[in-house]
């Protein structure tokens, strides 16, 4: 299979643009190599519209309209796949937040169910509550500084600050667990190794690493369902990330027998099917796949964020319900997905009571221990 990656919305480390609050990533997937088999239909494209490349910010809704047909015939003739991921930035940054500060195997305060089962989904919503941009802005900065003392105190700060407000939060196992957590952390800043080392690491923990992961495990879904092979891999050059998706790639591809297990109730990560080829980065001006996800990228994302598109060019949308994946890192995301997890669980009532004593038990033990390290 072939696979065209293109992004939309990027601003770096910069997650509180209000312009751009959103990056996007788009996924096209072909059994065919679309740089070659679609070259003729897509410089036809461009003699019509006298353009040198179909850019379709550049295009807009009317110039689009007079070649969606012709785009249409393209997915119908290569069974033409799309998947589309979208970050939310500035929930990126609270949830990169927690996963450092909270994170039980650095800070001992944290319960390890709070950390390492589905309870950590309850503890972020709750969290992301005690945030204001002011406050999300800082605890960013921390993080992608390289500066440790910078860093620490920027951290301090930020944890004083949502300890102050814990109060908001209405059940007292909660406003206990932040409470202690960050506590700890305002005693042991430079134990948490919560900034970047270096510019590569701050790049590692940025939004576009974190799409360009969901990416790769869609590849992977995709080889996986089909039973076929990656033959290439193109993806849109640019200088800030590229580097980066390599080692990301090079990572993925090392790991692929290892099973990451997280924690009872969370998903496994799956490596098996990830693609064994390095990925391509490739200028958008020398790739027909590139000019062509590109397309789906716009269209979509003007759907998305309920913009002004020409209803001949929602036909693409409607074409990939039933073809493609959209997937969403956010806070209301986490919040619709693992909500209908948690109301599905059986009542402590129904469960056999050798169980719900080995588990109390389990918790009681472990909480003896954490409290060892409560300032």
């Amino acid at each position: 299979m072939y696979f065209y990656v293109d992004e939309s919305g990027q601003t770096g480390l910069n997650l509180f643009d209000k312009t751009q609050p959103h990056l996007y990533y788009g996924v096209l997937s072909s059994n065919v190599n679309l740089d070659l088999r679609a070259l003729k239909t897509i410089e036809g494209l461009r003699n019509k519209l006298e353009v040198d490349r179909l850019h379709a910010s550049q295009l807009g809704n009317a110039r689009l309209v007079e070649i969606i047909g012709d785009i249409e015939k393209l997915k119908k003739k290569f069974n033409l796949k799309f998947d589309f991921y979208k970050i939310n930035k500035v929930d990126h940054a609270l949830i990169s937040f927690f996963d450092q500060a909270f994170d039980q195997g650095l800070n001992p305060a944290v319960p390890w169910s709070a950390y390492w089962t589905p309870l950590r989904y309850i503890m972020i919503v709750k969290l992301a509550s005690l945030f204001d941009e002011e406050t999300l802005v800082k605890a960013w900065k921390a993080r992608i500084t390289t500066n440790n003392v910078t860093a620490e105190q920027l951290l301090t700060e930020v944890c004083s600050t949502i300890i102050g407000r814990v109060a908001y939060i209405p059940d007292a196992r909660s406003r206990e667990i932040i409470r202690d957590g960050l506590s700890w952390v305002i005693q042991n800043p430079d134990k948490i190794q919560y900034n970047a080392d270096c510019k590569h690491d701050a790049l590692q923990i940025s939004p576009n690493l974190v799409g360009f992961q969901s990416v790769l495990h869609g590849i992977a879904l995709r080889i996986r369902n089909t039973g076929k092979k990656a033959k290439r891999i193109v993806v849109d050059r640019q200088s800030q990330f590229n580097a980066a998706q390599e080692y990301v790639t090079q990572f993925y591809q090392k790991a692929r027998d290892v099973p990451w297990i997280s924690g009872p109730g969370l998903p496994v990560m799956d490596l098996t099917n990830m693609p064994t080829i390095p990925i391509s980065c490739t200028a958008g001006t020398e790739s027909v796949g590139l000019e062509i996800v590109d397309i789906y990228i716009w269209v979509f994302k003007r759907y998305m964020e309920g913009k002004e598109l020409a209803p001949e060019l929602e036909e693409l949308i409607r074409g990939q319900q039933h073809r493609g994946k959209y997937d969403e890192v956010s806070i209301a995301q986490l919040t619709e997905r693992w909500g209908k997890w948690f109301d599905e669980l059986p009542e402590l009532s129904e469960m056999p009571d050798e169980n719900v004593e080995t588990a109390m038990k389990i918790l009681a033990e472990q909480e003896n221990k954490r409290k060892g390290h409560v300032i």
